[in-house]
C-alpha cells in the first residue's frame, strides 16, 4: 500500500493517490465517525430525550404527529404530516409533488399559529415558504409492500415474514432531506453556533432518526386500529433491524465536486483517525472483537439483496475473501507489529473487502477514533496567496494533479460526457457530447479538464512570472487556479476522477458521500442512482446507547425462520 510521512502525529499515512481514487471511494462503508454514528453517540452521552408530544391521526393514519426533542441546551420538535395520496402520485424523483409523509425539524416550541403555518407549507416542500425556525425540511414515501405486510400481520396478532423485511429493510424511504438554508429555512451558519447541531448534517440525521421511530409507531397505531385486542407489537429485534430508506441520484455528485474543501475535510479526518489506528501495535486481545466484526461484515453482505449484478458480484467476491481473511486472522496478527501490516496484507483482496477491514479496525479503537468526529467542518474558501509565481502553481499541479495533467483531453473518451441541469425536471443529467442536446449548458464540473488546460497555459509562460500578472491576462483561469492551489495544499485534496470519461461511474461519488453520512445496504438501481438504508440496526429511542452497531444483521431467530420458509417453499 502506498504510504507517505504523516502530518497528523503518526508515522504512516496513506497517500491521497490511494485514498482519493474513485474506485476506492466507491467501496467505502460506514465507520465510527460517519454522521449517523456521531449523532447517536451524542444523543446517548448527553441523554437527549424524545417524547411523543402530539398524536392527531385518523384511524386510517392520516393527520399530524409531533415529537418533542429535549437536549441539554434547547427544545426542538419534529412535526410530521401524513397525507393520503394515490399510488400513481408516489414518486421518488425530485419532480414529485405529493408524498405520504412530509416533516420539519423546528427549533423551539410549536404553537397553534406555527402549526397552522407548517401545515400549509411543509407538505408543499420546495413550493412552500417556511420560517427560519425550521432547521430541516424533508419528505418520505412508504415502502407500500412492507407497510401493508407489517400492518396486516400485526393487526392479526402475527409477526411478519422476515424475508419481506429483509428484502427492503425500511418502512419509509426519504427522497429529499433539506437543510442549510434551502428554501428559507435556517442556514448552517446559525446551526454552527449551537451546541446541538454544530456538526455537518447532524440536524438532518436527527430528523431522519426520529422519523424512523415514527415509522414504527405509525404501523403499530394502524395495526391497533384494525386489530384491536388481537394486535401485537413487532418483535423488538425486527424493530431494531428496520431503518429509513433513501433513494439518491446524480444530484449528490455535483455537491462533492462543488464542495471540495468539505470532501477533503471528511476524508482527511477519516484518514487521520485511521492513521492513528494503523500505527498502533497489534495486540492479540483485539483478535476476538475484530473477528466478530469481520464476521458481521460477511453476514451483512450475504444478506443484502440487490438487483444490480455488478454489486452482487462484488459482494460475493468480498464474502469469499472475508472467509479467507478470517481463517488466517490469528496467524496474521501474530506476525504483524502494527495494524498497517495487516492492512498491507489485505491489499491482495478486493476494495470492498479492504474497506470493510478498515471500518472494523476503526471500530475496535474508539479511544483513538472518536475525537475526529468534531473535525469534519471546514472553511470552504478557495485562496491563492499573493506573491506566487508560475513555477509555484506548476509544482502543485505536478505534485497533486497528475491524475488530471497526465490525461489527454484531446481524446474523445476523456470528453465523452457532459453534465447539465434539466430545465424541466431540475435534476442533474449526463449527456453524450456531440450526440445529445444540452452541451451549451454544460455545468463546470470538469475539474480535471480545467486543471489540464491551466497546466498547459502555464507551461508556455516564464516560470518566474507573477501569477497575478498571468491571471490578469487570462482571467478564465482564476477560479481553477484558486482551487488547485487550495486543494493542492490540503491533506487529501481532490477526488481524482475525470467525470467526463466514458467509463466514469457517478456511483463512486454517491457511495462516498453516503458512507460518510453512515448509509448501509448499498443497492445500486443503475449506474446513476442507488437505494440505501440509514439507522438500520441502530438502537431504538428507548434503548439508545453509544455502542457498536456496525453492519446491521437480520435477527438470528428471524433468519432461521426465513431459511425454514425458503426451504419449505
Amino acid at each position: 500500500m502506498d504510504a507517505r510521512p504523516s502530518t497528523c502525529g503518526g508515522t504512516y499515512m496513506r497517500d491521497p493517490i490511494t485514498v482519493m481514487a474513485p474506485e476506492r471511494l466507491g467501496a467505502m462503508h460506514q465507520n465510527r465517525i460517519s454522521f449517523v454514528r456521531t449523532l447517536i453517540r451524542k444523543m446517548a452521552q448527553q441523554k437527549w430525550q424524545v417524547t411523543k408530544h402530539d398524536w392527531q391521526l385518523s384511524p386510517q393514519g392520516f393527520g399530524h404527529v409531533i415529537y418533542k426533542l429535549t437536549t441539554l441546551n434547547h427544545v426542538y420538535h419534529l412535526v410530521i404530516f401524513c397525507d393520503e395520496i394515490a399510488d400513481e402520485d408516489r414518486n421518488d424523483r425530485v419532480i414529485a409533488e405529493k408524498w405520504d409523509v412530509t416533516f420539519a425539524l423546528v427549533y423551539g416550541d410549536v404553537d397553534v399559529e406555527l402549526l397552522g403555518r407548517l401545515r400549509a407549507n411543509v407538505p408543499l416542500q420546495e413550493a412552500g415558504r417556511n420560517p427560519n425556525k425550521v432547521l430541516v425540511l424533508a419528505r418520505a414515501n412508504k415502502s407500500v409492500r412492507v407497510f401493508e405486510h407489517l400492518v396486516s400481520h400485526l393487526a392479526k396478532g402475527q409477526q411478519p415474514n422476515a424475508k419481506e423485511l429483509a428484502e427492503v429493510g425500511y418502512i419509509l424511504r426519504t427522497t429529499a432531506v433539506y437543510g442549510n438554508g434551502k428554501f428559507g429555512i435556517a442556514d448552517f451558519n446559525w446551526l454552527e453556533t449551537t451546541e446541538d447541531f454544530n456538526q455537518s448534517f447532524s440536524a438532518q440525521m436527527c430528523a431522519v432518526y426520529i422519523l424512523r421511530e415514527f415509522s414504527l409507531d405509525w404501523v403499530h397505531y394502524i395495526a391497533n386500529q384494525q386489530g384491536g385486542d388481537k394486535a401485537v407489537s413487532l418483535d423488538i429485534d425486527l424493530q431494531r433491524y428496520l431503518g429509513i430508506g433513501n433513494a439518491t441520484g446524480l444530484g449528490m455528485a455535483p455537491y462533492l465536486i462543488n464542495h471540495p474543501c468539505v470532501v477533503d475535510k471528511w476524508l482527511s479526518s477519516r484518514e487521520s483517525a485511521l492513521t492513528a489506528v494503523l500505527n498502533t501495535a497489534v495486540t492479540i486481545n483485539k483478535l476476538e472483537p475484530l473477528q466478530h466484526l469481520l464476521q458481521k461484515g460477511l453476514c451483512h453482505l450475504d444478506q443484502i439483496i440487490t438487483i444490480n449484478a455488478h454489486q452482487d458480484g462484488l459482494n460475493t467476491t468480498a464474502i469469499g475473501e472475508l472467509h479467507d481473511l478470517l481463517g488466517k486472522l490469528e496467524s496474521l496478527l501474530l506476525q504483524s507489529a502494527t495494524w498497517h501490516e495487516l492492512v498491507d496484507y489485505s491489499g491482495q483482496y478486493s476494495l470492498e473487502t479492504q474497506e470493510i477491514l478498515l471500518s472494523c479496525l476503526m471500530e475496535i479503537y474508539p479511544e483513538l477514533v472518536d475525537s475526529y468526529e468534531t473535525k469534519m467542518n471546514c472553511d470552504e474558501n478557495l485562496n491563492l496567496p499573493s506573491g506566487k509565481r508560475i513555477e509555484d502553481l506548476i509544482a502543485v499541479l505536478e505534485n497533486r494533479y497528475r491524475w488530471a495533467i497526465d490525461t489527454d483531453f484531446k481524446q474523445p473518451e476523456n470528453n465523452y460526457w457532459f453534465w447539465y441541469r434539466s430545465q424541466d425536471k431540475e435534476e442533474p443529467r449526463l449527456g453524450v457530447r456531440g450526440e445529445e442536446p444540452g452541451e451549451d449548458r454544460e455545468l463546470p464540473l470538469d475539474i480535471g479538464r480545467q486543471a489540464y488546460r491551466l497546466y498547459h497555459a502555464l507551461l508556455i509562460c516564464k516560470p518566474n512570472m507573477q501569477l497575478a500578472e498571468f491571471l490578469v491576462l487570462h482571467p478564465q483561469y482564476r477560479a481553477i487556479s484558486r482551487r488547485v492551489w487550495t486543494l493542492g495544499n490540503k491533506e487529501m485534496g481532490e477526488i481524482q476522477m475525470n467525470v467526463l470519461h466514458k467509463t466514469a461511474l457517478p456511483m463512486h461519488l454517491l457511495r462516498c458521500k453516503l458512507a460518510v453520512f453512515g448509509a448501509t445496504k448499498f443497492d445500486p438501481r443503475s449506474e446513476r442512482w442507488v437505494r440505501v438504508t440509514f439507522f438500520q440496526g441502530a438502537p431504538l429511542l428507548n434503548e439508545i446507547h453509544d455502542g457498536e452497531w456496525l453492519f446491521p444483521l437480520l435477527p438470528s431467530h428471524s433468519l432461521n425462520q426465513a431459511v425454514a420458509e425458503g426451504e419449505a417453499s
